[in-house]
């Protein structure tokens, strides 16, 4: 286990410088140009390139990008062109809204889509299987901000019973949790319909199985035959989806926080990329893709608690 663990953490240094290069890259190529945005409509062409020669744009792209990485290693993310801000801290500051509101939104996929795919499996070709299929088509076919807006509209501006927006409060207290309600559901609705529907196929599957077919000839109530033989052993490929909609989740939120005006990571990416703020960017992604990469590597840790046979060399 331990050198399982020591490799993949090799692996997530290479992944991250990979994905360090991409994202450079695109920023390097992307239309537009820093200098003269952080200038702004006044200044003059030799104040741009006063602001070019200070951040090094006119450097060729492996020497901008070498200096990058330099910084990098030594857990620099930079400054923001925007504010002169360190990126590291203007993600600390905002990323706790982030994962408050991915963690919720995974609570509610996780609940919603575990039940749902255990009902549909479990009453198959019933109409409360033909309800959890049209809902697992439409949580995957809405958009997140479609669904968002319908949200506010409904129970904050008509019925006036959840916030329109923000994450003010702590996650504790009763407002901070009703702050959380709408984003999670928007955020959460897309990864539940695909939790239910992984559920359900994996339940099927695992219902049929021989092992399921002794249990009840030996006269196992029905509810640890389902409970402690079956779904057990169906969670693994949901544990899977768990863990790979947790990470796009954390992607996710750039649209969720736009709409219910939530400051965190990915709103602050948003900012960062109208501006052509090449290090928040930068730092951003890293961000995303660090927690990506932990989250699916913790999922292989916990599926040889889940099923023993999985053993990692």
């Amino acid at each position: 286990m331990v050198g399982f663990i020591f490799r993949r953490f090799f692996q997530l240094v290479i992944l991250l410088f990979g994905i360090s290069f991409l994202v450079f890259s695109s920023m390097y190529l992307a239309p537009g140009d820093p200098a003269s945005m952080i200038g702004g409509p006044t200044a003059s062409k030799e104040d741009v390139e006063a602001i070019r020669d200070n951040l090094g744009l006119d450097d060729p792209f492996l020497t901008q990008y070498g200096r990058y990485v330099v910084d990098l290693v030594q857990g620099d993310l930079g400054y923001s062109y925007q504010n002169q801000q360190s990126v590291a801290e203007a993600i600390g500051v905002r990323l706790p809204n982030t994962l408050k509101l991915a963690i919720a939104s995974m609570i509610v996929a996780i609940v919603i889509g575990i039940l749902t795919g255990l009902i549909s499996a479990l009453k198959q070709n019933s109409w409360l299987d033909v309800g959890s299929t049209t809902f697992a088509l439409a949580g995957i076919s809405i958009p997140n901000f479609w669904m968002g807006a319908v949200l506010i509209l409904i129970f904050s501006v008509n019925l006036q019973l959840l916030p329109v927006g923000g994450l003010s409060s702590p996650w504790y207290t009763i407002e901070g949790v009703k702050e959380l309600i709408l984003p999670a559901i928007t955020l959460g609705t897309g990864a539940a319909a695909m939790i239910a529907r992984m559920t359900r196929s994996s339940m099927l599957e695992v219902v049929r199985a021989d092992y399921v077919r002794t249990a009840r000839a030996k006269g196992v109530k029905e509810r640890e035959v389902i409970w402690i033989h079956t779904l057990k052993n169906a969670m693994i490929p949901v544990l899977t989806v768990i863990g790979v909609n947790f990470g796009s989740l954390l992607g996710g939120t750039i649209i969720t926080e736009k709409v219910f005006a939530i400051n965190g990571v990915g709103r602050l990416m948003i900012d960062a990329i109208a501006a052509r703020d090449f290090p928040m960017v930068q730092g951003s992604v890293l961000l995303v893709a660090t927690l990506f990469v932990v989250v699916n590597l913790v999922v292989d840790v916990v599926y040889t608690y889940i099923d023993p046979r999985i053993k990692y060399q």
